[in-house]
């Protein structure tokens, strides 16, 4: 019988069969496909953002006035809290390297350590989005949206600084608001929770207050949102103020336009499920580590498999930091 193996002359073509493309494995290579397809997934949604933004650029909501917050912290401090999501997230891809790298060299116990604090490090990311999430949802000063459409925020026409409609507005306790609900009568309407106050108890605590002013969600050529007069102010919530909204959700949004609202909840949901897939993903492979069964392989490759993931995943986040909170 004859044994010999017949050669179809591609076996040392790199596209043939014989050799590894680029010299990766198939589970890289595979890998690096994936993220290539998840970028231009990413790009286009930063790309609707982006032309959304320009589009509404005279109205669109100002980062630095919305996310002001620290955990457990009361004040304004613009960024700070966000600047700290991001540091911790490029500190977990550093420890990813330093794993990977000790993965080259066989050290488990390097490997073991370094993943654990990428995953200490995931898990804070995607704890300090939710905390984020729930407090652009929950509001700090609420605001008024007129029937166009437009949001009206608060500030003292002295210094500037916004007021939280609950600080002024006069709660007119004989009037009881019932949410509309279909089992009391009111066939085919329904609604969400009622806001804290009503427009009447909004206007009634203006006229009370003289150092209450409007600021529209126009921004003037100084950058900066457009303050009316205490007259125009009276006059513009009497005349075409319609419901007091407070927080930010799919339909309505205090800081101003809803689209800004959109496109935060996808994108920043879409980035954190990443997040949240990488970090169950390192926690198998952290405890395969552990069992040694890459000890038992020789080779820690799906440690550096996982790292591009969370490689990818850091670099996104700083493009998705810079288009929605520095530019």
């Amino acid at each position: 019988m004859d044994n010999t193996v017949v050669s179809t002359g591609t076996d040392e073509k790199t596209w043939g069969g014989g050799n590894q493309p680029l010299k990766s494995s198939y589970g890289k290579m595979m890998m690096w496909f994936f993220i290539v397809s998840d970028a231009l997934t990413f790009s286009g949604f930063l790309a609707a953002y982006g032309f959304s933004r320009f589009k509404f650029i005279d109205s669109w909501p100002i980062a630095d006035e919305v996310f002001t917050h620290i955990p457990f912290v009361h004040g304004n401090y613009p960024m700070i809290y966000v600047a700290f999501m991001t540091f911790i997230l490029i500190m977990s891809s550093v420890t990813m390297v330093l794993a990977v790298d000790a993965g080259h060299e066989l050290k488990k116990t390097k490997v073991t350590w370094y993943l654990f604090l990428t995953i200490i490090g995931g898990v804070i990311f995607v704890g300090s989005q939710a905390w984020e999430w729930g407090t652009f949802i929950k509001g700090d000063y609420g605001a008024v949206q007129t029937t166009g459409g437009n949001i009206l925020q608060f500030v003292n026409a002295d210094d500037g600084h916004r007021i939280a409609i609950r600080d002024f507005a006069v709660v007119d306790e004989h009037n009881e608001r019932v949410v509309h609900e279909s089992k009391k009568g009111l066939w085919f309407q329904s609604e969400g929770a009622l806001p804290s106050y009503s427009v009447a108890e909004v206007i009634s605590g203006m006229e009370e207050h003289d150092n209450v002013v409007i600021r529209t969600q126009i921004i003037n050529e100084e950058g900066e949102k457009t303050v009316l007069s205490r007259g125009a102010s009276l006059k513009l919530i009497r005349d075409n103020g319609k419901v007091v909204v407070e927080g930010a959700n799919l339909h309505v949004n205090e800081y101003g336009s809803p689209l800004f609202a959109d496109f935060f909840f996808f994108i920043t949901g879409f980035h954190g499920f990443h997040v949240f897939s990488g970090v169950l993903i390192n926690i198998i492979i952290f405890f395969n580590v552990i069992l040694g069964t890459y000890d038992r392989r020789k080779n820690y490759e799906m440690v550096e498999k996982v790292g591009l993931y969370w490689h990818f995943v850091d670099l996104v986040w700083v493009f998705v930091f810079t288009f929605f909170y520095l530019v």
